[in-house]
């Protein structure tokens, strides 16, 4: 056993209705000024205003609200809420909404904290030496974690591609965790999220950087979304699927956390900057084909897998193998079956003829650097082909 570390600084709470019973958890942050970060999508909805008269009548001012994250959050709209919250002479944020919401609200709380530039001044990994301000994390979809970990991603409309960020400072202080938030989610929606769950949770076993307790988070929330994502998916108002579905994506996320993600993220990042293809669903659409990627190089750890989807290890590791990315292929044809989830790039929106440059930029992606097989754009080209017409 190599050296290994493990830290989860988030605390986190669940129960059913929690997230309109909290209060006492912001007293105990010293929180008395919120600044609340949503989309206009769930303002509309009304999912917001439990949340938030409950927090008022119980003492906490709500000082802002800045609903205008787009589908995919961008460096203008992290620097949009930033400004924002300054005005408002905000104390902490409060973030409700699902991965774009969370990426926002993590870039805008660097710059509200230390000022800067997002991407002239914290690209990269590592890059903030002192503590940023509390941040409040209530996932409103059952995908990304982003509520338990230090990463981020956005848009830069520059240069038209995905910037990744990592830091151990944009942790948020608190995730509150309520499966009532999500049992509303549209089923395709909910299908997308929980395969990028799927998919931090089968990169995280098989990271150059995978070890027992990311290992242990990563079996578990795998054998959850194996148990739960079709039902969720065919009855959104089940609140037990909707319960293990929620805990998986938080499993899930502290895995990924220690661990990073691979080659899968690095093309849905590449795809998504490219096409603008829900991060989600670009994962899972590319999933089997990273699994079968990196089979030659890490064949034990994508067999060990087998049990969480209910199958046996057999003999012939490599027959195991194949079992694992065909279950993972028939988990993504009955999600297309039951909801309709495009499970190939060409259905996705994707052009042929930019597969060379998502490939070409998938190998500059952070996450390329964690895969256990190396990426060459060259040897991507193959699976991506088969991503694309799912062949």
């Amino acid at each position: 056993m190599s050296f290994y570390q493990f830290q989860v600084p988030t605390k986190i709470i669940f129960d059913a209705g929690i997230s309109r019973d909290f209060a006492h958890e912001c007293e105990l942050l010293g929180l008395s000024k919120l600044f609340v970060v949503t989309d206009k999508q769930l303002i509309k909805m009304g999912l917001c205003d439990p949340i938030l008269n409950s927090l008022k009548a119980q003492g906490i001012n709500i000082v802002g609200i800045f609903d205008e994250v787009p589908p995919d959050s961008s460096v203008q709209a992290v620097e949009d809420c930033a400004n924002k919250a300054k005005k408002c002479d905000a104390k902490g944020f409060l973030a409700i909404g699902g991965g774009s919401v969370m990426d926002t609200a993590k870039g805008a709380n660097i710059l509200f904290t230390l000022g800067g530039h997002l991407k002239e001044d914290y690209s990269g990994a590592q890059t903030i030496s002192q503590k940023l301000s509390p941040l409040i994390a209530i996932p409103t979809t059952a995908g990304t974690g982003s509520e338990v970990t230090e990463a981020f991603v956005v848009y830069d409309e520059e240069s038209q591609s995905k910037l990744s960020f990592v830091d151990h400072h944009v942790l948020p202080t608190l995730a509150v965790l309520d499966p009532e938030l999500t049992t509303g989610l549209p089923s395709q929606l909910t299908a997308a999220t929980g395969l990028d769950a799927l998919t931090h949770a089968m990169e995280a076993v098989m990271s150059v950087q995978n070890g027992p307790v990311s290992d242990a988070l990563a079996f578990q929330a795998i054998h959850l979304i194996h148990k739960s994502l079709i039902h969720c998916v065919q009855d959104g108002s089940d609140l037990q699927a909707r319960s293990d579905l929620l805990i998986a994506a938080n499993l899930a996320g502290m895995a990924f956390n220690h661990s990073m993600v691979g080659v899968v993220h690095a093309v849905a990042h590449s795809v998504g900057g490219v096409a603008h293809v829900h991060h989600g669903t670009a994962n899972g659409i590319f999933l089997p084909y990273g699994l079968e990627y990196n089979s030659q190089d890490v064949p034990e750890r994508i067999a060990s897998m087998a049990k969480c989807f209910g199958l046996s290890e057999l003999t012939d590791v490599h027959q195991t193998v194949q079992q694992v990315i065909q279950a993972v292929q028939n988990l993504l044809n009955t999600l297309h079956q039951k909801c309709g989830l495009p499970i190939c790039y060409k259905d996705a929106g994707v052009k042929e003829e930019d597969l060379e440059r998502i490939a070409d930029m998938a190998v500059e992606d952070g996450a390329s650097f964690y895969n256990p097989r190396p990426v060459d754009s060259k040897e991507l080209m193959p699976y991506l082909l088969k991503a694309f017409q799912k062949m």
